[in-house]
C-alpha cells in the first residue's frame, strides 16, 4: 500500500471532523464527502478521538468495498456517538478535540514468531469472535509480542492463550496513522475499536 500525500492526510483529517462535528450536532453521518482518486482506494481505517489529550472515542472498520474517505467518515461519527465505552459526545466535548487516523494495510497471515510489536496490528479470529488491536497499542504499552497476543485474545473475549488452538486465525497489518496534532502542535493520541460490518472489538 503506497504512502498517503499530506494533502489527503489532511483532507481526511478534515473529513473527520466534519463528520464528528455533524454527528454531535444532528446525529447524521456525513455523505457530503470529496471524491477524488486517493480518497476512493479502499482500506480499512480507524478515527481516535482525543479530548485534551485524554481518550473519548475510538472506532475502526476493515478493508471493505468502501471507499476510504467513506470509512473514515463513518468512523468519526461511530466514535463520536456510538464507542461503548463512553456517552455520546455533546457539543461541550468539541472544545479541545484532537482527531487521529490510521488507515489499515490489508490483512496478512501471520505466525506467533513472525509479529513485531509496534510494527504490526493484530486479528484474532476463533469461530464468530474476533479481536483487533491496533500496531501503537504495543508501541504504548511496551508489550512483548507475546503480550501483544494475549491482550488481542482478550479484546476477541477468548482465553489468553487462545492463538495457540488449533482453528484460531492469527493476521496481521500495518498502519499508517497521522493526526491534527501532527499538522498542528498539540497533545499526542491513543486508541479503542468497532466495526460497521463486523463485531465490536
Amino acid at each position: 500500500m503506497s504512502p498517503l500525500a499530506e494533502a489527503t492526510k489532511q483532507t481526511l483529517l478534515d473529513v473527520a471532523r466534519r463528520a464528528v462535528v455533524l454527528a454531535v450536532e444532528s446525529r447524521e453521518l456525513l455523505e457530503d464527502v470529496p471524491q477524488n482518486e486517493a480518497l476512493q482506494r479502499t482500506a480499512g481505517a480507524f478515527v481516535t478521538l482525543h479530548r485534551h489529550g485524554k481518550l473519548r472515542g475510538c472506532v475502526g472498520q476493515l478493508a471493505s468495498k468502501e471507499p476510504l474517505v467513506s470509512v473514515v467518515a463513518y468512523c468519526g461519527m461511530a466514535a463520536a456517538l456510538e464507542d461503548p465505552r463512553f456517552t455520546p459526545m455533546t457539543t461541550v466535548d468539541l472544545e479541545g478535540l484532537a482527531i487521529e487516523i490510521s488507515v489499515l494495510s490489508p490483512l496478512i497471515e501471520i505466525s506467533s514468531e513472525q509479529i513485531e510489536p509496534g510494527k504490526h496490528g493484530l486479528m484474532v479470529t476463533q469461530g464468530g469472535q474476533r479481536g483487533v488491536l491496533l500496531p501503537q497499542v504495543a508501541a504504548e504499552f511496551g508489550w512483548t509480542a507475546l503480550r501483544f497476543l494475549e491482550e488481542t485474545c482478550v479484546k476477541a473475549q477468548l482465553e489468553r492463550d487462545a492463538w495457540k488452538q488449533a482453528g484460531t486465525r492469527l493476521q496481521a497489518f500495518t498502519a499508517e496513522v497521522f493526526s491534527e496534532t501532527g499538522f498542528h502542535a498539540g497533545p499526542q493520541p491513543e486508541m479503542r475499536a468497532k466495526s460497521r460490518y463486523s463485531t465490536s472489538t
